[in-house]
C-alpha cells in the first residue's frame, strides 16, 4: 500500500496530472470559441500548413519529418498546435548557448595539451577513417598508455568501482541517468560523504527525468548539504511544452583524472542484480586506468560548466604525473548531443557495420532505427557478413519491446541473426566487429539515443579486451533464444494497425 501511495504521489505522476490539467483547460477554452468555429478552424488549419512547410524545409532525418507530417495531416485542426508545443523544441536556448561555449573551450584546451594524441597514431590501420571522423566531428582524441578492463555484468563492475571510489585522493566526478536509493546508491553515497570529509572534491550530475520516480524534486539540495556539489540535469517543469527528449543519458565516473568508468550501468540495484524486476539484468562496463580517463574528466567538466560555469582553468584537474602503463590498444572516448546536427552515435555504429569484413555482433535493449540503419544491417548480411543482434526476452517497456520485435521479420529475411536474452533483460550497449574494434557506452540503437539524448561511449581498437567482449557475446547468445521466421509467425502472426502506426511514429519515441 505504501509503495502504491508513493507511486500515486510521485513527482512524475503529479507533473503528468498538472500537464493534463493544462491541456483540459486549453481544450475547454477552445470549445468556448465554438461560435467562432470557422475562424478558429481556419487559423488552426493554417498553423498545420505552416508546420508542414517548416518540417519540409528543416534539415532533419526524413523519417522524423514523416513521423510528424502524417499525424498533422490526419488531424489538421490540432496537429499543427501539437507541433508548435513539442515538435520545434530541441533544447532550452540557454543550455544550447552554454554548451556551444563549453564545447569550444573543451576542444581547444585538450587539443593543445595533447598534441601527440591525434588519430594519426593509427594511420594506415583499418579504423583510421572512423577515428578521424570522430575526432573531426566530436573533438575526440585517440589515447594509449591506458590499462583497460571489461566487465560483462554490472555485479562484476561493483567491487572495483567501490575500491576506486574509496581510493580517490583529489576528486570524484559522477554523471548518471538514474540514481535510485538502495544498496548500490546508498553505499556510494556513504563513500562520497566520507570522501568529502577527507577533503576530496565530489561532484554529481543526475538526470531529472531518469531519476524522477526515485528521488525528490530538490534532491540535489540534500546532496549539497553533505558537501557534494550536485546538479539535476534539465529539471522537469510541469508545463505543456516541457522538454522530455533531451536527457543526460551518459554514464561517467572519474576518480582523480586517472581512472574512469563508462558502460550501460546506472546507480540502482537492478544493475548489479540486487533486485530483479525483469529477470536477470545483463549490463556491461569498461574501466580505464591511464590517459583515456582524462578525456572523460573533460567530458564531465564540459557539461558541468555549460550550466554552472565554475571552472576557468580545467587543466588544474589534470593529473600532475600520469604513470606509465602497458599500451593496451587505442581508445577514443566520445560524446554525442542534440546540439550537433551530426548524429555521431548513429554514424559511428553505421560506419562500423559498413566497414566490417567478417562479423558484426550487437547488444542492445531497444532496436528502433531509421531506414538507413536498417539498410546498413541488411546489406551487411546480404554481402556475407555475420550480423548478430541480441535483444531482451523480458522487456522493461512493453510498447518499445513490441516496436523492437516488429523489425525482426525484415532483418531475418535479409540474413541477420537475432537472439532474445532468455534469462531476462539485456541493457548492454555494445557493438563489436572483426576481432579488433568495439564501441562500449550508453548509446542504445534507437532514435532517442541517436538524435535526442546526451550520450557517451569509447571506441576500443586492437586491445586485449576485444577477445573478452567477443567471448561475452558468444556466451550470451548460447543462453539466448535464436529467433526464426517460424517464431515470428507463431508469436507475431499479425502486424496490426497499431504496430504499423508505432513504426511510423518511432522516430518521435
Amino acid at each position: 500500500m505504501k509503495k502504491l501511495l508513493n507511486r500515486l504521489f510521485s513527482r512524475m505522476v503529479i507533473t503528468c496530472l498538472l500537464v493534463a490539467a493544462q491541456l483540459i483547460f486549453f481544450m475547454v477554452e477552445v470549445l468556448k470559441l465554438q461560435q467562432y468555429y470557422v475562424l478558429v478552424a481556419a487559423i488552426l488549419h493554417l498553423l498545420s500548413f505552416i508546420a508542414v512547410m517548416h518540417l519540409l524545409l528543416k534539415d532533419v532525418n526524413p523519417s522524423i519529418k514523416l513521423a510528424w507530417i502524417v499525424p498533422i495531416l490526419m488531424f489538421p485542426v490540432l496537429g499543427g498546435l501539437l507541433y508548435l508545443l513539442y515538435g520545434h523544441i530541441i533544447m532550452p536556448k540557454k543550455l544550447e548557448k552554454y554548451m556551444k561555449h563549453a564545447a569550444e573551450w573543451d576542444y581547444e584546451t585538450d587539443l593543445y595539451a595533447n598534441m601527440a594524441y591525434f588519430s594519426d597514431v593509427i594511420k594506415g590501420q583499418p579504423p583510421y577513417r572512423l577515428f578521424k571522423y570522430t575526432e573531426d566531428y566530436a573533438g575526440s582524441l585517440v589515447y594509449q598508455n591506458t590499462d583497460v578492463r571489461y566487465y560483462p555484468m554490472g555485479e562484476d563492475v561493483w567491487p572495483d568501482f567501490v575500491d576506486d571510489l574509496k581510493s580517490a585522493k583529489k576528486y570524484i566526478f559522477l554523471e548518471y541517468f538514474i540514481i535510485n536509493p538502495g544498496e548500490m546508491w546508498n553505499t556510494v553515497l556513504e563513500i562520497l560523504k566520507e570522501k568529502v570529509k577527507e577533503g576530496v572534491e565530489v561532484r554529481l550530475i543526475y538526470d531529472d527525468i531518469g531519476s524522477v520516480f526515485y528521488v525528490p524534486k530538490y534532491y540535489w539540495r540534500e546532496m549539497e548539504s553533505y558537501g557534494i556539489k550536485c546538479m539535476a540535469f534539465n529539471q522537469v517543469v510541469p508545463f505543456l511544452a516541457t522538454i522530455f527528449n533531451n536527457r543526460d543519458h551518459r554514464k561517467i565516473a572519474v576518480m582523480d583524472g586517472t581512472v574512469a568508468y563508462t558502460g550501460g550501468f546506472n546507480l540502482s540495484d537492478e544493475y548489479i542484480n540486487k533486485k530483479s524486476p525483469y529477470g536477470r539484468w545483463k549490463d556491461n562496463g569498461i574501466r580505464m586506468d591511464g590517459d583515456a580517463a582524462w578525456r572523460f574528466t573533460i567530458l564531465f567538466l564540459q557539461l558541468w560548466n555549460s550550466i554552472r560555469n565554475e571552472d576557468k582553468h580545467i587543466l588544474s584537474y589534470r593529473p600532475a604525473e600520469q604513470k606509465e602503463h602497458l599500451n593496451d590498444g587505442y581508445l577514443q572516448p566520445y560524446t554525442t548531443n542534440p546540439l550537433k546536427k551530426e548524429p555521431l552515435g548513429e554514424n559511428i555504429y553505421m560506419q562500423m557495420i559498413n566497414d566490417a569484413k567478417e562479423y558484426v555482433y550487437i547488444f542492445t535493449p531497444y532496436l528502433i532505427v531509421c531506414n538507413e540503419m536498417m539498410t546498413a544491417l541488411k546489406l551487411a548480411a546480404k554481402r556475407g557478413i555475420d550480423v548478430r543482434i541480441v535483444t531482451p526476452a523480458i522487456p522493461d517497456k512493453k510498447m518499445i519491446f513490441r516496436m523492437t520485435q516488429s523489425s525482426y521479420k525484415e532483418l531475418l529475411r535479409a540474413g541477420v541473426k537475432i537472439y532474445q536474452y532468455t534469462p531476462g533483460f539485456i541493457h548492454s550497449k555494445c557493438i563489436l566487429t572483426d576481432d579488433n574494434l568495439t564501441s562500449i557506452g550508453s548509446i542504445n540503437m534507437d532514435n532517442r539515443s541517436f538524435y535526442h539524448h546526451f550520450e557517451c561511449g569509447v571506441l576500443v581498437y586492437d586491445s586485449s579486451i576485444i577477445a573478452e567482449v567477443k567471448y561475452d557475446m558468444l556466451s550470451t547468445m548460447k543462453e539466448s533464444e535464436k529467433i526464426t521466421l517460424d517464431w515470428c509467425k507463431k508469436h507475431m502472426s499479425r502486424i496490426t494497425l497499431v504496430d504499423a502506426f508505432l513504426r511510423l511514429l518511432s522516430p518521435l519515441l
